[in-house]
């Protein structure tokens, strides 16, 4: 039994090259870390090494993290303030749409005050009571039926039938009917509608006829002799007893040689855009008899003839 034992044990193969360099390496790391370790326990140079270098990791590391970090607080701060800029500038937009808004209420105040102011600054005798009103709707053109206004004044208001209309440039026309809190009036551009007038530099007297909103007005019944010229004012007569006298309402057009009959053929044109009326004045009479023209000449006074004396 012994010798074959000591054959088994002669047989054992050897262990092979790369564990034993494997062992030879580990025993030699392992004197390797025995001999720093107890030089580090001596001197601390490894510890002062070890946290150098950790040092010099963590900074790298957590520096480029400090910067994603930073980036991302500073694009979340820029969208805040992206936000709050713009809910700034819907602000700013809505107070400027106010304001403009204020801004063209104003302005038509503004253009409505001074249309009113020249209404009011008309030259009214004491004969007339003007009153204010506004021009609520109108009917003019071919398929209209009359050449007319409605206004916010009625027979309770001052608006009765006859009463004239007028603007700081001049008439307009008169009531033509009434309800109690408005009134219909007819433009002095109807067919319906006749003014007496004068020329206002040769005084010739005519009868001012229309004809239709877009047409020309005509002048009728004005003597040849009369020397109308183009572009001459003409004012109300007052003869007609409808309107006061002296308010100006068109201007000559042209005049011409009537074809038909012994009177010149006049056009003229409305001073008053009717198109575009919105408050008017109307002349209430007042029952005051106007004051005398100082102006005028005396008027030829003819009573009984003188007594006749005896003897002459």
């Amino acid at each position: 039994m012994a010798p074959l034992a000591f054959e088994r044990s002669a047989q054992r193969e050897p262990l092979p090259v790369t564990l034993r360099r494997i062992l030879i390496l580990a025993g030699i790391m392992l004197i390797l870390f025995l001999a720093m370790y107890s030089w580090n326990q001596r001197t601390r140079a490894l510890d002062d090494l070890a946290a150098e270098i950790g040092l010099e990791l963590a900074g790298a590391v957590l520096k480029p993290l400090r910067s994603l970090q930073d980036s991302g607080q500073d694009m979340w701060d820029r969208y805040f303030d992206l936000v709050a800029v713009r809910e700034e500038n819907e602000a700013l937009r809505q107070k400027v749409d106010e304001l403009e808004a204020r801004l063209l209420a104003n302005g038509e105040d503004l253009a409505e005050l001074k249309r009113l102011r020249a209404l009011v600054q008309l030259p009214v005798d004491q004969s007339w009571r003007p009153l204010g009103a506004r021009v609520l709707s109108g009917r003019m053109g071919p398929n209209a039926v009359l050449d007319s206004i409605t206004i916010s004044r009625g027979y309770s208001t001052g608006g009765r039938p006859g009463t004239p209309l007028v603007t700081h440039l001049g008439l307009v026309g008169r009531v033509l009917k009434a309800s109690a809190h408005s009134a219909i009036a007819l433009l002095l551009t109807d067919p319906g509608s006749r003014i007496a007038v004068f020329a206002q530099e040769t005084r010739a007297p005519g009868i001012l006829t229309g004809h239709g909103t877009g047409q020309p007005m005509e002048v009728n019944f004005v003597q040849r002799a009369a020397r109308v010229h183009e572009g001459e004012i003409l004012i109300t007569s007052g003869l007609d007893g409808k309107y006061p006298k002296g308010i100006p309402v068109a201007k000559v057009l042209s005049v011409a040689p009537s074809d038909y009959t012994q009177f010149m053929a006049i056009k003229a044109e409305p001073l008053v855009d009717l198109h575009h009326l919105e408050e008017v004045l109307l002349l209430e009479p007042t029952g005051i008899a106007p004051p005398p023209d100082l102006g005028a000449p005396p008027k030829e006074i003819h009573g009984p003839p003188a007594p006749v004396r005896p003897g002459s």
